[in-house]
């Protein structure tokens, strides 16, 4: 979808005019230390009240875990459903925002190709899914095959709309998919939200996705975001006939990244025909395979990120999560 067509595209990005709750006041708490209280030095009346707008959105979610990675590939994605999917399953009420303008993955890894967005008076309407409210840009889109070629402010006012006009509710986690690298989207995110509860960074094993990640993880640190582990994808193939493993992409990468950047090291993911066949047919992984071995690996793995909710403290001073014992 390019700028100058995305007019005639059928479905377009979601109006900042959109009717929303809370559009000229903050009234979605208490605190008298609230930056949406007062109008800043230099700031026009439109502009205070779209920050008040995106405040009342952001006081209603209590821990915001944005997904990175410095490159493409890793199955960032497939871990951003996982731990969406893993929260629902807890019973905790979980939005899941897709900010990958340019490829966004997620309405394919759920199913959701063809949900239409609706509007009521409290703002767009994510898609509910398994107790997960979806958002997307790929929801958008009239034709999959569409190809979205904005540039950098226009994917800012995009994804400012994501939190802002979209009625997210109450929610315990909001979980924000990032595309790769550590350009306009994720800077975005960081910047509107303020303060994150930390990054969960993804790789793979072999060195030429753990330089890139090794940037990820430096970008957080410039932005002072918490990382809260390292998670390496894809570590390893186990036969399911005689049990060997094989390292079809080599191994500890993701662990050399933890301990050489100070991080905490979460675990591997392995190779599993079963979660490319849970990605390809639309279903989280760790719903429709609840009992495989891998399933319960990745619950130990996302284990260590709901601490969130019991150190707030820690994480609100910027501080990284203590080291986790890795799950092999």
């Amino acid at each position: 979808m390019s700028e100058a067509n995305s007019k005639q595209s059928g479905r377009k990005a979601p109006s900042a005019q959109s009717p929303t709750q809370g559009a000229t006041s903050c009234q979605s708490c208490d605190r008298t230390d609230c930056p949406a209280l007062k109008r800043k030095e230099n700031e026009s009346e439109e502009q205070f009240r779209e920050r008040q707008q995106l405040q009342s959105r952001l006081c209603r979610i209590r821990h915001k875990v944005i997904v990175l990675s410095g490159k493409g590939g890793v199955g960032k994605s497939m871990v951003a459903v996982n731990l969406a999917a893993t929260l629902a399953l807890l019973g905790k009420r979980v939005g899941l925002l897709d900010v990958d303008i340019h490829g966004p993955s997620i309405p394919t890894l759920l199913g959701l190709e063809g949900e239409i967005l609706r509007v009521s008076e409290e703002g767009i309407l994510p898609v509910d899914i398994g107790g997960m409210k979806v958002m997307s840009l790929g929801l958008l889109l009239r034709n999959q095959n569409d190809a979205v070629i904005w540039r950098g402010p226009i994917k800012a006012n995009v994804i400012k709309q994501f939190l802002k006009d979209v009625a997210w509710g109450d929610l315990d986690y909001l979980i924000i998919d990032s595309p790769p690298g550590t350009g306009d989207e994720p800077l975005s995110i960081c910047q509107l939200i303020g303060t994150l509860d930390g990054a969960l960074i993804v790789t793979t094993p072999q060195k030429v996705a753990a330089v890139d990640v090794r940037k990820a993880i430096t970008f957080c640190r410039q932005l002072q975001v918490p990382v809260l582990g390292v998670v390496e994808n894809m570590s390893g193939f186990t036969c399911p006939k005689c049990g060997e493993l094989t390292t079809i992409l080599g191994s500890g990468g993701g662990k050399r990244i933890a301990e050489d950047m100070e991080v905490p090291f979460l675990g591997s993911i392995p190779i599993d025909p079963k979660i490319a066949e849970a990605c390809d047919s639309g279903r989280a992984f760790v719903q429709h395979y609840a009992t495989s071995p891998t399933a319960e690996l990745m619950r130990r793995i996302f284990e260590p990120l709901f601490a969130i909710a019991e150190s707030s403290d820690a994480t609100a001073q910027g501080a990284d999560l203590p080291k986790q014992r890795s799950q092999s």
